[in-house]
């Protein structure tokens, strides 16, 4: 069976592999959580609540799987399992049933905050391990800054 060598090792990889499977947790949460409240918003801003999680589902997939091909390209093993997600994510999660709009856009701001914040921890932890990596830490966080703003802006 063929493997996958590293360009990274040591530290250096220890380092890059906990940020990437990090971001890799909090995205795909993120897209569960957003599409959740997608199923289940309702209220006097549906459709714009609506059509803007729609959104962070879109992006939160689309990083995903630029994260975890990422980590394949270092040779490192992604885990995207719904065990582990479950066991791993610091997301807050929706409750059950109908899910009032203003209360969606205050869960939704502060889920991209936590995420963001987190996402500029692993920027700096991977300024010297991985610069390549930390190129697309960078991305993945400009989208999350971006949908930040706009769910603060629609409270």
């Amino acid at each position: 069976m063929a493997t996958i060598n590293s360009p990274l090792s040591g530290d250096a990889k220890t380092t890059t592999g906990k940020c990437l499977q990090g971001a890799l947790i909090d995205l795909i949460d993120l897209s569960l959580v957003a599409k959740q409240m997608h199923w289940n918003v309702i209220g006097p801003n549906f459709r714009s609540v609506h059509l803007q999680l729609d959104e962070v589902v879109t992006l939160a997939r689309r990083h995903t799987d630029t994260l975890a091909e990422r980590m394949s390209a270092l040779g490192m093993n992604a885990d995207g399992r719904s065990a582990t997600v479950s066991k791993s994510s610091q997301l807050s999660q929706p409750e059950s049933g109908w899910l009032e709009s203003g209360k969606v856009v205050s869960a939704m701001t502060d889920v991209l905050g936590g995420i963001g914040r987190r996402m500029r921890e692993r920027i700096d932890m991977t300024e010297e391990s991985d610069p390549s990596t930390q190129d697309l830490l960078i991305a993945v966080n400009q989208d999350i800054e971006k949908q930040h703003w706009m769910f603060q802006a629609m409270s």
